[in-house]
């Protein structure tokens, strides 16, 4: 069944990339938090290799045996990231999206350094100003990013979670805008229920549980 979603997501994704003239593959990142071990099993027999994770201790717990067997797994840090969590999440996660504050990018440039790793990085914009989520403000962002810069903290490119509230589509348009407006080529935006629109508006990462996985399973530890 897995295998089956992941064949489908991929030709869906493939054919409103065309549709919507973009000119670069589109990354599929299956996101496996709380998912059982099975599933992810199964996703790589099916040759996923691309995978997202929120928690840095769970995400270990996963893939740190795996990496030997998949030389080859590209895992995303798609969930907020606390700085004494910052030496983990550089020696696991080959992409980490949730830069969103200049103490976090200090910390993270500086692990980067002592791990002698390339650092690949984009910054999390909470669109919506959501008191509860992670993210910086649209306000913040300039600053944010330039410091980030300034550091040799490459980042390359902007991730978004829209207000489930709200039109996902307003918040994808305004992300893409803003990348533009400084020089960011990828935009890491859309979820199971609104990739396909996410993809439309310029969407280089979309980031799927459900439609890859089926339900998660909520007594896998967090």
């Amino acid at each position: 069944m897995i295998a089956d979603n992941i064949a489908v997501l991929k030709k869906t994704i493939a054919r409103t990339a065309r549709d919507f003239g973009q000119a670069e593959e589109i990354c599929l990142i299956a996101v496996s938090k709380q998912q059982d071990e099975a599933k992810i099993a199964e996703a790589l027999i099916a040759g996923q290799r691309v995978f997202g994770e929120n928690r840095v201790q769970e995400a270990e717990e996963r893939w740190t045996s795996r990496r030997d067997a998949y030389s080859d797994l590209e895992l995303h840090l798609i969930g907020p990231l606390q700085t004494n969590k910052v030496r983990d999440a550089v020696a696991l996660f080959d992409v980490i999206e949730t830069i969103d504050r200049e103490k976090l990018a200090d910390t993270v440039r500086a692990e980067y350094d002592r791990q002698n790793k390339t650092p690949v990085c984009f910054i999390q914009v909470n669109t919506g100003a959501e008191d509860q989520k992670a993210g910086v403000s649209l306000a913040g962002l300039p600053a944010l990013l330039e410091h980030c810069r300034a550091i040799g903290l490459r980042i390359e490119g902007l991730m978004s979670i829209p207000p489930v509230d709200e039109p996902a589509g307003l918040h994808f348009a305004l992300l893409k805008k803003i990348a533009a407006e400084h020089g960011l080529a990828k935009l890491s935006m859309g979820m199971s229920g609104d990739f396909e629109k996410a993809i439309a508006l310029g969407a280089t990462h979309v980031r799927l549980g459900t439609a890859v996985f089926g339900a998660r399973n909520l007594k896998v530890a967090q």
